[in-house]
């Protein structure tokens, strides 16, 4: 059984990724930084998702999420889905405040980075690791209004795509067949169903549902490394 952590597991997209990872037969753990939400969204997400807490952009606290996370999986760990974000946008470039930055930098960039440093050896040495993020199309045409929010998506990105050249490098330098990969999963935006049910008035043209977005995670687990590592792919409909 693989040992799948879920970041950002209290929203939308959390419930439905780990509830599939879950009904595909994976061992799944979700963080959130409020205990109430992170086990309320466990529960939704089915019996036997373990939620834990952590605030991820704390060094710190991220070591002691891997140690916990060991101690349960007896040391080991296939797989880390980051779906820690959040959205700020303004009217153009001057009104780009330094609070949304500084929000966006801290969900975006801070997170993904610690978690990566922390969980990538054991990654690496996984026989099916896989590391994913989700980020936007936005970052294909930036636009002045969401400056900030692209440049953080940006940045988490090309963090994610190094990610996978190091394990293609550690790879070749082992002389093994590359087992690990880190893939850029690509939206629009997210829906889900209680977001068409309070909106019913809306289309939602070219989002993805978090239900799509799910199923492409577990299919990850089960295509070849080469095919995915350094890989930008669209979940557009």
């Amino acid at each position: 059984m693989l040992n799948v952590l879920v970041t950002g597991g209290s929203g939308a997209s959390g419930v439905a990724v780990a509830r599939a990872l879950h009904q595909a037969g994976f061992r799944v753990f979700t963080v959130g930084s409020d205990r109430t939400r992170i086990e309320g969204a466990a529960r939704q997400a089915g019996d036997g998702v373990t939620p834990l807490v952590c605030d991820l952009a704390d060094p710190a606290d991220v070591q002691a999420l891997r140690k916990t996370l060991l101690a349960e999986t007896a040391g080991r760990v296939d797989g880390v889905i980051h779906l820690v974000g959040g959205w700020r946008g303004a009217k153009g470039i001057t009104d780009q405040s330094d609070a949304d930055w500084d929000f966006l930098e801290r969900g975006a960039i801070t997170t993904l980075r610690n978690v990566s440093r922390v969980f990538y050896a054991d990654l690496a040495a996984a026989g099916t690791g896989r590391f994913a993020m989700v980020s936007s199309t936005a970052v294909d045409k930036p636009t002045a209004a969401t400056a900030s929010y692209v440049a953080a998506k940006a940045a988490a990105e090309t963090w994610t795509l190094a990610m996978a050249e190091g394990l293609a490098r550690g790879a070749a330098e082992e002389g093994s067949a590359l087992r690990g990969a880190a893939v850029v999963l690509v939206v629009k935006a997210l829906v889900d169903a209680e977001l068409r049910k309070a909106h019913p008035e809306r289309t939602f043209p070219g989002a993805t549902d978090v239900e799509d977005l799910a199923a492409a995670v577990v299919g990850l687990f089960s295509r070849p490394a080469a095919e995915l590592n350094g890989r930008r792919l669209p979940l557009t409909p």
